[in-house]
């Protein structure tokens, strides 16, 4: 039997698990101690010690270990951030970034292969997306981000490559998986999900409960600028996603992130500045201003201090909660899908 006829062990919950090892004739018991072994890091059935022979060939042949390769990785000589790029099985690749703070370690993760949203500012869309990972692969890229690098992962944002709820099920699965006590047990409060504004998953978010932190990728207060830079616009709008934003909020209470990539002569001017703190306000939201990264195929470039400077100072003006987020790994183009494009281009 191939991988692809094979079931993707490691995105099964425990109920699941068992579900399927009771019509495989195991005992309960049974379940548990398989589930335990695949939040370890191994690679094969084999190294499920004490689990019977039988029942190991039994599961390799029902069932796949999902594990990455490490195609590439880099240290940050500054701020020692790790970047790797991983092989999947199928030989696609996605980045990992791991960055580290005082309040602990951070995981970024990527929820597909490619994007299809078409951010101008993104190298990750660049080619846009081949496929989808499931829950075991998003798993993956933070059990082996931490078995690799040795730092113990305390937070997860999932800003990676791709758009999280554009892979609405598997991320929900991943979320529950990684939350559950018996696997990682990394608590919701202490995952970001960031999204471009896809209004039916944020709709969709809303009613999971879920304790995480939304950010939305909004990088522009109006339509017009907004359609320049982000394709998703034209299948939205601002207005239409600010309901949504709403909507998120007064159901869950959680505070609302927005990211604001300042784009030199695009949506950094003092209008754009006045425009977001309006469209914000009354949600005690939180601005999180990125200083653009260099795309090699992108003409877009990074505002300027002095810009950057006034359109924080305009913000904090109207009462909003704004930083300015720390550039981690420029040494390591540690930004999205920028590792992933240059290896796609050097295998051509």
């Amino acid at each position: 039997m191939q991988n692809e006829e094979k079931i993707d062990i490691k995105s099964l919950a425990l109920d699941e698990l068992s579900a399927y090892l009771k019509e495989m004739g195991e005992p309960g018991f049974r379940a548990k101690q398989v589930y335990k072994w695949l939040w370890t890091g191994i690679e094969s059935f084999d190294e499920m010690l004490n689990i019977p022979k039988a029942l190991r060939e039994k599961l390799g042949e029902r069932f796949y270990i999902s594990y990455p390769r490490v195609l590439r990785k880099q240290e940050s000589a500054l701020d020692g951030t790790v970047k790797y790029l991983w092989e999947l099985r199928d030989g696609n690749a996605v980045e990992t970034v791991v960055m580290r703070y005082n309040h602990g370690n951070t995981v970024c993760v990527s929820s597909q292969v490619g994007c299809r949203m078409g951010c101008a500012f993104c190298a990750s869309t660049i080619g846009g997306k081949v496929r989808d990972l499931s829950a075991g692969e998003i798993l993956d890229q933070v059990m082996f981000s931490e078995k690799d690098s040795g730092l113990k992962i305390s937070n997860i944002v999932m800003m990676g490559i791709g758009e999280p709820l554009d892979n609405y099920d598997n991320v929900m699965r991943f979320l529950r998986l990684v939350n559950d006590p018996e696997c990682l047990n990394i608590g919701m409060r202490h995952i970001s999900l960031s999204t471009c504004g896809r209004t039916e998953g944020i709709d969709r978010l809303a009613g999971e409960d879920l304790q995480l932190t939304l950010s939305v990728s909004l990088h522009a207060p109006d339509d017009e600028t907004r359609n320049k830079i982000m394709p998703v616009n034209r299948a939205y709008g601002v207005e239409k996603l600010m309901d949504s934003v709403r909507r998120y909020y007064d159901k869950t209470g959680r505070r609302i992130s927005f990211e604001y990539a300042m784009i030199d002569g695009v949506n950094d001017t003092r209008e754009h500045a006045e425009r977001l703190a309006s469209l914000i306000a009354g949600m005690g939201a939180h601005v999180n201003l990125i200083p653009l990264n260099e795309v090699e195929e992108s003409k877009l470039h990074p505002s300027t201090k002095e810009h950057l400077k006034e359109f924080i100072s305009i913000l904090e003006s109207r009462g909003v909660n704004v930083t300015v987020r720390r550039k981690l790994g420029p040494d390591i183009n540690a930004s999205c899908g920028q590792l992933r494009r240059k290896t796609i281009k050097e295998a051509r």
